[in-house]
């Protein structure tokens, strides 16, 4: 009787538990589409920017998976969430994201003058010779949606996002692979470049197709350890 009577007990808890959730990759990045969207579309809170994760190239995402992992890109809770995760799984996280293609958030009213604004174009479509500044272009593409197998997209992101990388970038508070080029870039533009190309890029159409160009297809004009293999 004692033993039926806890065979039951062990029953009845189980069914107020519920049964257990699906081990479907969807189940599994719940802790990151709590932040980033149900398909890595992005969000944006009064207090916070969730960069858009969906469409990026699968290897750009799996080196920001590991750079957070091992705090060379710092965000404690990003730090927290994936330092118990295998190199599998952050392979896995990123194939998932890489192949979401919801729409693009519609792009922010430009706060810029035409001049500025103009400045701005010039940096980003064609840099600056002068200062051996490349363009934006040269390597996220002519329509900025990025390239395989490491180059993210530059459109559908809030202007105060990019704003903040490129200055972690100049402030050395973000680091990539060596030779970082993007360190190189940032170390180049002024503050107020920064912040002007941040909100000109939040400004620009986002086409309903846009995809990240084949591989092989981008020739960056600087070494980067993050496009190594």
């Amino acid at each position: 009787m004692l033993a039926g009577a806890l065979a039951l007990t062990s029953m009845l808890s189980a069914g107020a538990a519920g049964p257990p959730a699906p081990d479907t990759i969807e189940e599994r990045v719940a802790a990151c589409t709590s932040c980033h969207g149900r398909r890595g579309e992005g969000k944006e809170q009064a207090d916070a920017s969730f960069p858009r994760l969906a469409g990026k190239p699968a290897d750009y995402l799996f080196r920001q998976l590991r750079n957070f992992r091992s705090e060379r890109r710092r965000y404690a809770p990003m730090a927290h969430l994936l330092q118990p995760l295998s190199e599998d799984y952050l392979h896995e996280i990123a194939t998932y994201f890489s192949v979401q293609h919801p729409p693009l958030a519609p792009e922010t009213p430009s706060r810029l003058g035409p001049a500025r604004a103009e400045a701005a174009r010039a940096l980003v479509m064609s840099g600056e010779r002068r200062r051996a500044l490349p363009a934006c272009s040269a390597c996220h593409g002519e329509a900025l949606a990025g390239a395989e197998p490491g180059v993210p997209g530059l459109l559908g992101l809030q202007g105060y996002y990019i704003n903040a990388q490129l200055a972690a970038w100049k402030s050395g508070v973000r680091h990539a692979d060596a030779p970082d080029c993007m360190a190189q870039v940032a170390s180049l533009l002024s503050a107020q470049e920064i912040s002007d190309i941040a909100l000109w890029l939040a400004a620009q159409p986002r086409a309903a197709d846009a995809r990240a160009l084949g591989a092989g297809l981008i020739r960056p004009p600087l070494r980067c350890g993050s496009l190594q293999p």
